[in-house]
């Protein structure tokens, strides 16, 4: 009897610990963004340009848990355009401002992003991360041939 309280009463001290191991897809997360950080990417909090609050629902929610990964550019000689945004749409890709023609690299993106962006100092996309470290490699190649085409 005696032993069996004294397991009740570790077991009752340790169950708060339990809040602080990562769950599964915890895990799976920090894995994907280990992989974009060893090959050359960085991954940040960003909110989808041109996503507002008059958006339906379900894109208000994707610009909650939307997270950018990006691969850095080298400073330009040439200025670069500023921001270019082109958003995933049912129908395809479309420029967040029609005057810019989207990236045929675009594509060729098998990933389910929400969007795609570049400016002078980086090219990345927009996603709710979700694939696996596969997903991120998808990601990696697309934004090394899209940051070899913005070099030049």
């Amino acid at each position: 009897m005696t032993y069996l309280l004294i397991a009740f009463v570790i077991a009752v001290a340790l169950a708060p610990l339990s809040h602080f191991v990562p769950s599964k897809k915890q895990r799976e997360i920090a894995r994907m963004r280990e992989y974009a950080a060893v090959h050359g990417m960085f991954v940040e909090f960003r909110r989808v340009p041109g996503r507002d609050s008059s958006a339906p629902a379900g894109r208000e929610r994707a610009s909650q848990d939307t997270i950018y990964y990006g691969k850095r550019l080298p400073p330009a000689k040439a200025k670069r355009e500023t921001a270019m945004v082109w958003l995933l749409e049912a129908d395809g890709w479309m420029g967040l401002e029609r005057r810019h023609k989207v990236p045929a690299v675009l594509s060729s993106l098998a990933v389910p992003v929400l969007a795609a962006s570049a400016d002078e100092s980086s090219c990345g996309v927009y996603w709710r991360e979700s694939g696996g470290v596969e997903a991120v490699e998808l990601i990696r190649q697309v934004l090394e041939s899209w940051a070899d085409q913005l070099r030049q």
